[in-house]
Protein backbone atom coordinates (compact mmCIF):
# COMPACT_ATOMS: atom_id res chain seq x y z
CA UNK A 1 0.00 0.00 0.00
CA UNK A 2 2.84 2.38 0.92
CA UNK A 3 4.52 1.68 -2.44
CA UNK A 4 1.30 2.43 -4.31
CA UNK A 5 0.96 5.70 -2.40
CA UNK A 6 4.51 6.63 -3.40
CA UNK A 7 3.77 6.02 -7.07
CA UNK A 8 0.53 8.00 -6.82
CA UNK A 9 2.34 10.92 -5.16
CA UNK A 10 4.90 10.99 -7.97
CA UNK A 11 2.16 10.96 -10.59
CA UNK A 12 0.35 13.82 -8.84
CA UNK A 13 3.61 15.78 -8.81
CA UNK A 14 3.81 15.39 -12.59
CA UNK A 15 0.33 16.83 -13.05
CA UNK A 16 1.13 19.67 -10.63
CA UNK A 17 4.26 20.53 -12.62
CA UNK A 18 2.13 20.61 -15.76
CA UNK A 19 -0.26 23.09 -14.12
CA UNK A 20 2.69 25.23 -12.98
CA UNK A 21 4.13 25.31 -16.50
CA UNK A 22 0.71 26.33 -17.81
CA UNK A 23 0.62 29.25 -15.40
CA UNK A 24 4.14 30.22 -16.45
CA UNK A 25 3.11 30.25 -20.11
CA UNK A 26 0.12 32.45 -19.29
CA UNK A 27 2.40 34.83 -17.40
CA UNK A 28 4.76 35.00 -20.39
CA UNK A 29 1.84 35.68 -22.73
CA UNK A 30 0.55 38.31 -20.35
CA UNK A 31 3.87 40.14 -20.25
CA UNK A 32 4.49 39.79 -23.99
CA UNK A 33 1.14 40.84 -25.41
CA UNK A 34 -0.82 42.19 -22.44
CA UNK A 35 -3.24 39.29 -22.15
CA UNK A 36 -6.64 40.65 -21.14
CA UNK A 37 -8.88 39.49 -18.28
CA UNK A 38 -10.94 37.16 -20.49
CA UNK A 39 -7.78 35.51 -21.79
CA UNK A 40 -6.36 35.16 -18.29
CA UNK A 41 -9.59 33.74 -16.88
CA UNK A 42 -9.98 31.27 -19.73
CA UNK A 43 -6.36 30.16 -19.44
CA UNK A 44 -6.66 29.69 -15.68
CA UNK A 45 -9.87 27.68 -16.04
CA UNK A 46 -8.19 25.49 -18.64
CA UNK A 47 -5.15 24.95 -16.40
CA UNK A 48 -7.26 24.06 -13.36
CA UNK A 49 -9.61 21.79 -15.32
CA UNK A 50 -6.71 19.96 -16.97
CA UNK A 51 -4.96 19.47 -13.64
CA UNK A 52 -8.13 18.26 -11.89
CA UNK A 53 -9.21 15.83 -14.61
CA UNK A 54 -5.73 14.48 -15.23
CA UNK A 55 -5.00 14.05 -11.52
CA UNK A 56 -8.16 12.03 -11.09
CA UNK A 57 -7.41 9.96 -14.18
CA UNK A 58 -3.85 9.06 -13.15
CA UNK A 59 -5.06 8.14 -9.66
CA UNK A 60 -7.64 5.77 -11.08
CA UNK A 61 -5.27 4.34 -13.72
CA UNK A 62 -2.76 3.06 -11.13
CA UNK A 63 0.15 3.72 -13.45
CA UNK A 64 3.58 3.09 -11.97
CA UNK A 65 5.10 5.95 -13.98
CA UNK A 66 3.72 8.95 -15.83
CA UNK A 67 5.99 8.09 -18.75
CA UNK A 68 7.80 10.16 -21.39
CA UNK A 69 4.93 10.03 -23.89
CA UNK A 70 2.46 11.46 -21.38
CA UNK A 71 4.96 14.22 -20.63
CA UNK A 72 4.97 15.13 -24.33
CA UNK A 73 1.17 15.15 -24.34
CA UNK A 74 1.15 17.29 -21.20
CA UNK A 75 3.46 19.71 -22.99
CA UNK A 76 1.02 19.82 -25.91
CA UNK A 77 -1.83 20.44 -23.46
CA UNK A 78 0.13 23.43 -22.11
CA UNK A 79 0.45 24.85 -25.63
CA UNK A 80 -3.26 24.24 -26.23
CA UNK A 81 -3.97 26.17 -23.03
CA UNK A 82 -1.98 29.08 -24.43
CA UNK A 83 -3.89 28.92 -27.72
CA UNK A 84 -7.17 28.81 -25.79
CA UNK A 85 -6.24 31.93 -23.83
CA UNK A 86 -5.26 33.78 -27.01
CA UNK A 87 -8.48 32.82 -28.79
CA UNK A 88 -10.56 33.94 -25.81
CA UNK A 89 -8.62 37.20 -25.69
CA UNK A 90 -9.24 37.75 -29.41
CA UNK A 91 -12.89 38.57 -28.64
CA UNK A 92 -11.68 41.70 -26.82
CA UNK A 93 -8.70 42.78 -28.89
CA UNK A 94 -6.88 41.94 -32.10
CA UNK A 95 -5.07 38.64 -31.58
CA UNK A 96 -1.31 38.21 -32.16
CA UNK A 97 -1.84 35.92 -35.15
CA UNK A 98 1.82 35.03 -35.53
CA UNK A 99 2.09 33.88 -31.91
CA UNK A 100 -1.20 31.99 -32.08
CA UNK A 101 -0.14 30.23 -35.27
CA UNK A 102 3.28 29.37 -33.81
CA UNK A 103 1.83 27.78 -30.65
CA UNK A 104 -0.73 25.87 -32.69
CA UNK A 105 1.83 24.64 -35.22
CA UNK A 106 4.10 23.27 -32.48
CA UNK A 107 1.15 21.57 -30.77
CA UNK A 108 0.14 19.92 -34.05
CA UNK A 109 3.70 18.83 -34.84
CA UNK A 110 4.12 17.28 -31.38
CA UNK A 111 0.95 15.28 -31.96
CA UNK A 112 2.99 12.87 -34.03
CA UNK A 113 5.67 12.58 -31.34
CA UNK A 114 3.92 11.28 -28.24
CA UNK A 115 2.55 8.18 -29.95
CA UNK A 116 5.96 7.26 -31.33
CA UNK A 117 7.58 7.83 -27.94
CA UNK A 118 4.99 5.60 -26.28
CA UNK A 119 5.59 2.76 -28.73
CA UNK A 120 9.37 2.99 -28.64
CA UNK A 121 9.54 3.12 -24.85
CA UNK A 122 6.85 0.51 -24.30
CA UNK A 123 4.77 2.92 -22.24
CA UNK A 124 1.51 2.84 -24.21
CA UNK A 125 -1.56 2.96 -22.00
CA UNK A 126 -5.29 3.55 -22.18
CA UNK A 127 -4.80 6.74 -20.18
CA UNK A 128 -2.16 8.00 -22.60
CA UNK A 129 -4.32 7.32 -25.65
CA UNK A 130 -7.34 9.04 -24.08
CA UNK A 131 -5.25 12.01 -22.89
CA UNK A 132 -3.77 12.41 -26.36
CA UNK A 133 -7.18 12.23 -27.99
CA UNK A 134 -8.81 14.76 -25.66
CA UNK A 135 -6.01 17.28 -26.19
CA UNK A 136 -6.38 16.87 -29.96
CA UNK A 137 -10.15 17.25 -29.86
CA UNK A 138 -10.05 20.35 -27.67
CA UNK A 139 -7.46 22.03 -29.89
CA UNK A 140 -9.70 21.44 -32.92
CA UNK A 141 -12.65 22.90 -31.00
CA UNK A 142 -10.69 26.03 -30.04
CA UNK A 143 -9.39 26.52 -33.58
CA UNK A 144 -12.90 26.14 -34.99
CA UNK A 145 -14.10 28.86 -32.60
CA UNK A 146 -11.34 31.18 -33.79
CA UNK A 147 -11.89 30.54 -37.49
CA UNK A 148 -15.69 30.82 -37.08
CA UNK A 149 -15.29 34.49 -36.18
CA UNK A 150 -13.91 35.03 -39.67
CA UNK A 151 -15.81 32.56 -41.84
CA UNK A 152 -19.04 32.05 -39.96
CA UNK A 153 -20.53 29.90 -37.17
CA UNK A 154 -20.85 26.85 -39.45
CA UNK A 155 -17.12 26.22 -38.83
CA UNK A 156 -18.05 25.19 -35.28
CA UNK A 157 -19.37 21.96 -36.77
CA UNK A 158 -15.77 20.80 -37.15
CA UNK A 159 -14.91 21.27 -33.50
CA UNK A 160 -18.28 20.18 -32.17
CA UNK A 161 -18.78 17.00 -34.19
CA UNK A 162 -16.71 14.74 -31.95
CA UNK A 163 -18.49 16.03 -28.84
CA UNK A 164 -21.87 15.55 -30.53
CA UNK A 165 -20.84 11.97 -31.30
CA UNK A 166 -19.95 11.35 -27.63
CA UNK A 167 -23.27 12.85 -26.52
CA UNK A 168 -25.17 10.70 -29.02
CA UNK A 169 -23.40 7.61 -27.71
CA UNK A 170 -25.00 8.18 -24.32
CA UNK A 171 -28.45 7.59 -25.78
CA UNK A 172 -27.33 5.13 -28.48
CA UNK A 173 -24.84 2.72 -26.82
CA UNK A 174 -24.17 0.94 -30.12
CA UNK A 175 -22.03 3.96 -31.06
CA UNK A 176 -19.49 2.96 -28.39
CA UNK A 177 -18.58 -0.31 -30.13
CA UNK A 178 -14.95 -0.64 -31.28
CA UNK A 179 -14.15 0.33 -34.84
CA UNK A 180 -11.66 -1.39 -37.13
CA UNK A 181 -8.42 0.56 -37.61
CA UNK A 182 -8.58 2.99 -40.52
CA UNK A 183 -5.78 4.99 -42.09
CA UNK A 184 -8.39 7.14 -43.84
CA UNK A 185 -9.96 8.05 -40.49
CA UNK A 186 -6.62 9.12 -39.03
CA UNK A 187 -5.76 11.09 -42.17
CA UNK A 188 -9.08 12.95 -42.13
CA UNK A 189 -8.66 13.72 -38.43
CA UNK A 190 -5.13 14.99 -38.95
CA UNK A 191 -6.04 17.44 -41.71
CA UNK A 192 -8.63 19.20 -39.53
CA UNK A 193 -6.00 20.97 -37.47
CA UNK A 194 -3.88 21.78 -40.50
CA UNK A 195 -6.80 23.25 -42.45
CA UNK A 196 -7.99 25.32 -39.49
CA UNK A 197 -4.45 26.55 -38.89
CA UNK A 198 -4.09 27.62 -42.53
CA UNK A 199 -7.42 29.47 -42.40
CA UNK A 200 -6.59 31.06 -39.06
CA UNK A 201 -3.21 32.29 -40.29
CA UNK A 202 -5.04 34.34 -42.97
CA UNK A 203 -2.22 33.94 -45.44
CA UNK A 204 -4.64 33.08 -48.24
CA UNK A 205 -7.51 35.09 -49.73
CA UNK A 206 -10.87 34.60 -48.04
CA UNK A 207 -12.27 32.37 -50.85
CA UNK A 208 -9.24 30.07 -50.53
CA UNK A 209 -9.62 29.88 -46.74
CA UNK A 210 -13.29 29.11 -47.22
CA UNK A 211 -12.47 26.29 -49.63
CA UNK A 212 -9.86 24.84 -47.25
CA UNK A 213 -12.24 24.75 -44.31
CA UNK A 214 -15.08 23.37 -46.44
CA UNK A 215 -12.76 20.59 -47.53
CA UNK A 216 -11.96 19.82 -43.89
CA UNK A 217 -15.63 19.78 -42.91
CA UNK A 218 -16.65 17.68 -45.90
CA UNK A 219 -14.01 15.05 -45.22
CA UNK A 220 -14.95 14.95 -41.53
CA UNK A 221 -18.65 14.47 -42.31
CA UNK A 222 -17.70 11.66 -44.69
CA UNK A 223 -15.51 10.00 -42.04
CA UNK A 224 -18.15 10.25 -39.32
CA UNK A 225 -20.87 9.10 -41.67
CA UNK A 226 -18.90 6.08 -42.81
CA UNK A 227 -18.09 4.99 -39.27
CA UNK A 228 -21.61 5.56 -37.96
CA UNK A 229 -22.96 3.52 -40.88
CA UNK A 230 -20.49 0.70 -40.07
CA UNK A 231 -21.50 0.74 -36.40
CA UNK A 232 -25.19 0.68 -37.32
CA UNK A 233 -24.79 -2.26 -39.69
CA UNK A 234 -22.89 -4.25 -37.10
CA UNK A 235 -25.01 -3.26 -34.10
CA UNK A 236 -27.14 -6.42 -34.37
CA UNK A 237 -24.50 -8.66 -35.88
CA UNK A 238 -21.36 -8.25 -33.74
CA UNK A 239 -18.06 -9.03 -35.41
CA UNK A 240 -14.57 -9.25 -33.97
CA UNK A 241 -12.39 -6.31 -34.90
CA UNK A 242 -9.07 -5.04 -33.58
CA UNK A 243 -9.84 -2.80 -30.61
CA UNK A 244 -9.87 0.88 -31.44
CA UNK A 245 -11.74 3.55 -29.54
CA UNK A 246 -14.64 4.95 -31.60
CA UNK A 247 -13.76 8.59 -30.99
CA UNK A 248 -13.17 9.77 -34.52
CA UNK A 249 -10.78 12.61 -33.77
CA UNK A 250 -7.97 10.44 -32.44
CA UNK A 251 -5.14 11.92 -34.46
CA UNK A 252 -2.37 9.62 -33.28
CA UNK A 253 -3.60 6.41 -31.75
CA UNK A 254 -0.95 4.81 -29.60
Amino acid sequence: MALNNTYDARLQQETAVGAAVQLLLLALLGSAIGLGPVGWLTGLVFAFATWAVLSRAVHRSRLRSFGPANRVTLGRATLVGGVTALVADSFESAPPVTLLVALTAVALLLDGVDGKVARRTGTSSALGARFDMEVDAFLILVLSVYVSTRLGPWVLLIGGMRYAFVAAARVAPWLTAPLPPSFARKTVAAIQGVCLLVAGAELLPRPANLAVVLLALGSLVWSFGRDVAWLWRNARTPVEVPVEQPQLLELAAR
